[in-house]
Formats: C-alpha cells, structure tokens, sequence
C-alpha cells in the first residue's frame, strides 16, 4: 500500500531535476553572455595575452632540423633559431652585412703557396694555393637543456645507455626528467663538419663543401670504408667520429676553430653563416644513436640541440610545434643602425636591447588558406606563416583589387611590407643557337647582337611586372640585384641598350629603334633579307606553358617586330635534357641567391660554367673572354671598391651583349599584426624571429573588440527550448495526476 509514494516520489523528483537543469542552463547562457570573452579562440583563455607570438605552417611539419641535413624554407624558422652558426647577418643593414654569432669576430683569412709558405695578405689569388681561416669562438655559450647531457649523483651520462625499460613511454624530450647542459667549444663545429661526410647522414651540401674544405671528400671516402668494415664485423650504432679527422678541420683549442679551405675563395664566409656548418655535440650524436631511438621519432631531425635563442619544447607532428625561450642563451643585443627609414619606422627603438623578446612561439597547422587569413584577420595569429614571404605581397595586390579589402586592412592595422629580393628571373638566349647566339663570325655575332637588343626592346617588362606581378616586383637593368654589394641603382645602373634617360628616369627605347637594329640584323619587318621568309623564334618551356597567359604576352611583344614565336612546350625532365644538351633557342629562368656576393649572380654568366659543356648553371652558355678574366679577377677579391669596380665593368658587357633580357627581381613580404614590433622581411636573414617584439595587451584588447561575442542565437535556442519544453512539462503534470488519482482510488476500495 505504501510502495505507491515512492514512485510519484521520483516522478515529481525527475520534473523537478528537469527543472532545475533549465534553470541551470538558462543561468550559463546568462553568465556567458556578460561575458566579453571571444568564445572563437583556438587557444586557452588568456592566451592572447601572453608574450606568444602565434603563427602557422600550412604544408607539412618540418622534416629535416638536423644542420646537416636541413634544406627547405619551410624549416629555416626551426633551425636559425635553434642552432648558432659563426656569423649571420646584421637584421636592418641593406646591403646585407656579415656580422659575428657564436664568433668573435669576422676573420680574416691568411694565405700559403703550394709548398706551404705564408703569403701576404694581398697576394695575387692564382698563387694562393691554401686559405686557412682561425676563427675564435665567444667563451661561456652553453647548449640548452638536454637529457643527452644530463649526469647521475656519481657524475656519469644518465641516458647512456638507455634501456628499453627507461625508455618507454619517451617520445619527446620533455618526457625525460634530467637535463644538463655544457659549454659550446671549437671540437662541437669540428664535430659538426665531420657528419656532412658520414655515410649515416645526408647532406646536400657535401659536394660543395668537398670542392672548398681541405680533405673533406677523402675524408668521406675514409668514413665510407670504416662503415663497410663495421657492417662486416657486425658492429652497428655509434660512429663516433672524434676518432676520425682529417687536417681540413680542426679545434686548435676549446675556443679556436680553424678551417682549411682550397685556395683563394672570400666567399667561404658566407658559408659559415650557414646552418649546416653549425655545432653538434658528440653527446647529442650519440644519445639518438642509441636503439629504440628512431622507433620513438627521437633523432636530431625531431629534436635538435643547440645553443641558439629558442629551443623546440613541443612537437606533434602535422599538428603543432612550440618553440620557447632557451634559459641558457646569454641574448644578442638589437641592432642600433638599419638602411633609411628604418628609423622613421621605429626599427631602432630597441637598439642594444638583449634578444629574443618573445617567450615563446607556436607553430600550428592550417592546411587551407582560407581559415589562416580568417584567423590572422581575427587576430588569433601574428603573422600568417613565418616562413612565406608572400602573403605581404598577395594581401597588397589584393587591397589594390578591392577597395573593400583595402579599408578592412587599413581599420586593422595591418603591417603589409615587402621589399626587393636577391633573385632574378630572366629570358635567356642560347649561346650556341645560330639565330640568337653569339655567331661564328664578327659580323654575324654583331647581327645577332642587334637581333637580341630589338627584342629585348621590344619586350615590355614594366607591362609584365604591372600585369603578372601586380607591381610587386622590379624592373632588372642587369644580372646583380639590390641589396648585394656592386649593384647600382638607377641611373648609374642604366642598361643603355635598351632604355634612355628621360628628365632623369629610364625610358624604354622606341619600337622604331628596336625595328630598325631588326633591319641591321637582317630581318626587315621580321623577314628574312634573303629569302623573305618570317622569322620565327622557339621558345622552350616545361610544363605545359604552350597556351598560358605568359606566353601569349610573349607573342604580343614579339607580334610588334612581326617576328612570330613558336612555343615547344615538354615536361621538366625533357626541358632539363634539352638545357643540358644547349638544344633550347630562348627559355625563362631564375635563381635565387645563396649568399649576397655579385658573384653568386655573375658566375651564371662564366664561361666555364656553360651548361652545356661544362654542366653548370650558365643556362645561356654565354662566352665572352673579357667578361671570364674579369670574373677570374675579381672571385678572388675581398669585398672593397676594387671589386665593386669589376662587378660594373662585367654587368657592362653583358648590358652590350644582351645574353638575357633580364626580367626582373621580385619582391616578397610580410604580413604582421599592428602589435608586432621590428617587422622587416627579408628571404636573406633567417634568424628573424629574435628580433621580433609583441604587444600582448594591445593584442588582447583588439582581439576582444574585433570578435565580439554574438549571443542573440543562443538567447534564440534558450527560448525555442522552453517554448518546446512547456506543453511537455504539462502533459507530464497531468499524467501525474493522474496516476495519483487512480493511487488513490485504488486505496479506497475495501
């Protein structure tokens, strides 16, 4: 009789629990709704308010950050912060200075003959048979935590070795508990020198540094055949290659590194502010030697050790990386003088001030384009992608496009810089082509240079950089581009076979010129004087360019002679043959500098580079003996007027010889939030992170107001919910009293 009372007990109890979750959810929607919080973030709350600065990378998580091995862009973000080479460059200064990091000084070279006598300093560069550089390195740089230098209480390597026990459950460095660390010495660049020949390791700038490093090459011969006896023996593991030198590189103290290199090469310096010539550890070597490693993604590759501002602190692959403040780095100081307007634009207000600035920097995938400009729009990141140098770029074509775009940037604050690359494209003409190269003849080679000056006339480069390039690039006059000691802006740098000044300007000279040198080439009105038959010109391509808009604007300039131009279009590994066989006429070209030396431009030109029969990267197989002794000269010159002064004389020649058109130098950028402070892109200088500042709180404050929380949905759903709610609430009031009643009843009946 009396189990009916429970039950309407728990009925009323179930109302009244459904009851109150409404109120509970009515009180959240109101509680959230005085909030001004943006609820979009992708971070934790509070976040943006911290000394973070937040970006993201869109293609795939860096592959290689081991020095040796690492060669992509996309992991220079990862690796100049990370590792210390001995120089770098000077942040602001244009042209690019070289600049001392883990270095005392820049250091000058001293010279020896081939029977080992010393030479003086300015002897000619053909006597020079060795260059040896003593470099000091700064005394008390330490590496950054790191379990491979840890130590038990009784002083020995407390992951050496490491069983599969202790290492179970480690796939990141922060899994370890103890760290140490040590002080950077001269033997840690010899180290690191040696594994760009082990043949555990690849490295793509092995050839190069084998041509330049005393017995590098024999060294990697050397290290081959103790790995294949090792493999006979059935050793495996460890090569420890402090038993392995060779005379090329050695530490003549902990604090003197000195490097042999072949003969005269001044550009070596440049080398040295290179990531692949950086420090490694012997410890860190063979920490990630040891077995299990590799199985839980521990390796340099993953988890580099150095001794730069930042050190990697997380990593999820194709997710998010975090790079964070490394407590031992004794900080760099900013730089106090920059090119002009630096200073206008505050980039020396922090002059002298200890770098980095930032805590720390994170990293996070965003595979489409679309929802990385939302959230860098949003504010939720800093800079779009710290390794692309085109979005400063695309968003100002994009503003110049749409007035829309343009006050949306504007109302931000956006900071859209760009600046002129070291790279060039141009239009080649091959050498050895019969119509467009250099003759067997005086006069034919005269005839064909005035064949190639009216097209060169004729091809608009301003249309094409307005056109194609949205203005975001430069006219080229010659083979050197700007910000790389030896060029010359205009007018000193004038190419006078095709422009003129005008009240001061260059001016394109006319297409009655250009048809007139056609006439004097022998191809009046774009015929042949002799058989009267139109002359046509091939242009090699790969890819598929026949039919694109480029290639239809090559037509149209040449359509202005009445020369017709025939498109072979193949796939790049035919294109590549072709090259290589010097069987192209005309082609479209590019390089992009290693280093900011005239000549990393010039030697594009230098005979003996000829592709064709040398194998090098003179794609034109442009020849000419005044331009080679000239080159031969002044590769052997430190930077000076002196050098300067070749630099102009070859950049001459090739003006008058017209062996490319030479295009353009494009530009690139960066985009940057209004709270980022020392913005300056360059494709150059690549440990720019340590030199960036944020404003935290002005980030919070404009995020805030630029993402306002919008509650009116919810106030919507939270109504339409009760609306829903209220006639089931009543039917279930009267299905209670209903079963009350017949209780009740029931207890009535005799």
């Amino acid at each position: 009789m009396l189990e009916a009372k429970p039950v309407l007990g728990q009925r009323r109890s179930g109302l009244a629990y459904r009851l109150a979750g409404l109120a509970l959810l009515a009180m959240l929607f109101f509680l959230a709704a005085c909030s001004d919080a943006p609820v979009n973030s992708p971070y934790a709350r509070g976040a943006e308010a911290e000394n973070v600065l937040y970006t993201a990378f869109s293609q795939r998580s860096p592959k290689y950050l081991d020095p040796a091995s690492s060669y992509s862009a996309d992991e220079t973000p990862f690796t100049y912060s990370i590792y210390e080479p001995l120089y770098g460059y000077d942040y602001l200064a244009r042209p690019y200075e070289l600049r001392p990091r883990a270095a005392r000084e820049i250091s000058r070279p001293s010279y020896y003959d081939a029977a080992g006598n010393r030479l003086p300093d300015d002897a000619p560069g053909e006597s020079i048979a060795v260059s040896i550089y003593d470099i000091r390195i700064k005394p008390g740089i330490l590496f950054q935590p790191h379990p491979a230098f840890a130590k038990d209480a009784e002083g020995s390597f407390a992951y050496w070795p490491i069983t599969p026990k202790r290492l179970q459950g480690k796939y990141s460095i922060a899994d370890f508990a103890l760290t140490g660390t040590r002080e950077l010495t001269a033997h840690d660049y010899v180290y690191g020198i040696r594994r760009l020949a082990s043949p555990g390791v690849v490295s793509p700038i092995l050839g190069v540094m084998s041509e330049h490093i005393v017995g590098l090459a024999e060294f990697g011969a050397h290290l081959r055949e103790v790995q294949k006896q090792r493999e006979q023996q059935g050793e495996d593991g460890w090569l420890d290659l402090r038993q392995y030198g060779f005379d090329g590189v050695q530490a003549l103290d902990d604090h003197t590194l000195r490097i042999k290199v072949k003969g005269k090469y001044p550009q070596f310096k440049y080398w040295l502010a290179m990531t692949f010539l950086s420090p490694v550890p012997w410890e860190a070597d063979r920490f990630y030697q040891q077995p299990g490693m590799a199985e839980h993604n521990l390796s340099l590759n993953t988890w580099p050790v150095g001794t730069g501002p930042y050190m990697l602190t997380e990593s999820i692959q194709n997710r998010r990386h975090v790079l964070t403040r490394n407590p031992n780095f004794r900080g760099e100081s900013y730089p106090c003088k920059g090119e002009a307007g630096d200073d206008r634009r505050g980039l020396l207000e922090d002059c002298d001030e200890k770098t980095p600035f930032i805590d720390q920097i994170v990293f996070s995938i965003e595979k489409e384009s679309v929802p990385l400009m939302g959230k860098f729009l949003q504010g939720y990141y800093d800079v779009p992608e710290a390794d692309d140098s085109s979005y400063g770029v695309a968003m100002q074509v994009a503003a110049g496009d749409s007035p829309d775009k343009a006050e949306l940037y504007r109302d931000r604050g956006l900071q859209l810089l760009t600046s002129t690359e070291a790279q060039i494209y141009y239009l080649g003409f091959n050498w050895l082509d019969p119509v467009v190269g250099g003759g067997d003849t005086p006069e034919q080679a005269e005839r064909n240079r005035k064949l190639r000056q009216a097209i060169s006339i004729a091809f608009d480069w301003e249309q094409y950089v307005q056109i194609f390039l949205n203005d975001q690039g430069e006219v080229a006059h010659g083979p050197v581009p700007p910000n790389i000691p030896g060029h010359q802006d205009l007018p000193e740098g004038l190419n006078h076979s095709v422009y003129t000044l005008k009240d001061g300007r260059a001016a394109r000279r006319s297409l009655d010129e250009a048809k007139r040198l056609l006439a004097e080439a022998g191809y009046p009105d774009g015929r042949h004087a002799d058989t009267g038959q139109p002359l046509i010109l091939h242009f090699d391509s790969a890819g598929g360019m026949g039919s694109n808009a480029t290639v239809d604007w090559m037509r149209r300039q040449l359509k202005a002679l009445n020369i017709e131009l025939e498109v072979r279009a193949t796939d790049y590994n035919r294109f590549q043959d072709k090259m290589r066989q010097g069987a192209a006429q005309m082609f479209m070209w590019g390089w992009v500098a290693d280093y900011p030396d005239a000549e990393n431009f010039l030697f594009l030109l230098y005979g003996p580079n000829a592709k064709a029969q040398h194998g090098g990267e003179n794609a034109a197989n442009y020849e000419n003996p005044e331009f080679d002794r000239l080159f031969e000269a002044m590769r052997f010159l430190d930077d000076g007027p002196e050098k300067e002064a070749l630099v102009h004389q070859m950049v001459q020649i090739v003006q008058h010889d017209m062996p490319w058109m030479f295009g353009f130098y494009p530009k690139s950028g960066g985009a940057y939030q209004s709270w980022v402070a020392n913005a300056k892109p360059t494709q150059m200088v690549r440990n720019t992170l340590q030199y960036l500042r944020i404003d935290p709180a002005m980030r919070a404050d404009r995020i805030a107001a630029w993402n306002p929380p919008v509650w009116w949905p919810l106030w919507v759903l939270l109504a339409l919910a009760i609306v829903g709610i209220y006639p089931a609430m009543r039917i279930a009031r009267r299905r209670e009293r209903a079963t009350a009643l017949a209780e009740t009843s029931r207890r009535e009946q005799p």
